[in-house]
């Protein structure tokens, strides 16, 4: 009887034994399948996706728009400064009152953007001598450079010369024609 005890036991510490073996243990996890997913978010994040593509399109053209928007900008400040004449009174230099406020808003424009140099160009009417003409369309060159100087635009700025009368506004032999033809106008140059 010892024996069947014995053997007994014996079975009864074997089937615990299985059952407590039988219990179902979670999977060992592999250490480079814990990587994986780690490797390929690194490898999507170094590749531009659809996302980077359309952040750098349209930071694009948010710069395309902003240059254009600059351009015309200043493409509306030179043609608002060489839209403008300072006109003079028949054989004369000095400027008037009308030519001073004008030349004080082309003096502001100017301070405002630095990048532009401007010509001045001197002009006459059709009456007197060629030579007389050209020394008179330079002292109104002069005339325009010096009040713009005295505004705070430097010198280095501008360069004046003078058409005499060889570059007419308007054609004609009339008061109305000269008048129109004595005067300084403007060309503009971006630096």
């Amino acid at each position: 009887m010892k024996n069947i005890t014995k053997i007994v036991l014996t079975a009864g510490f074997a089937c615990l034994a299985l059952v407590a073996c039988s219990k179902k243990q979670p999977p060992a996890t592999e250490p480079a399948a814990e990587e994986a997913p780690a490797a390929e978010a690194t490898a999507t994040a170094a590749q531009p996706g659809p996302n980077a593509d359309s952040l750098a399109a349209e930071q694009a053209r948010l710069e395309a728009e902003r240059l254009e928007a600059e351009r015309a900008r200043l493409e509306a400040l030179i043609n608002q400064i060489m839209s403008e004449d300072v006109y003079f009174d028949f054989d004369r230099s000095e400027l008037t009152e009308k030519a001073r406020e004008l030349l004080a808003q082309v003096g502001e424009l100017l301070l405002k953007e630095q990048r532009f140099t401007i010509t001045i160009e001197g002009h006459t009417d059709a009456r007197g001598t060629e030579d007389y003409n050209f020394t008179l369309g330079a002292k109104r060159a002069m005339k325009v450079k010096e009040f713009l100087i005295a505004y705070g635009v430097s010198a280095d700025r501008m360069e004046s010369v003078s058409y005499g009368k060889e570059n007419p506004k308007v054609e004609g032999s009339t008061e109305e024609a000269y008048s129109q033809n004595r005067r300084a106008n403007f060309r503009v140059n971006i630096k």
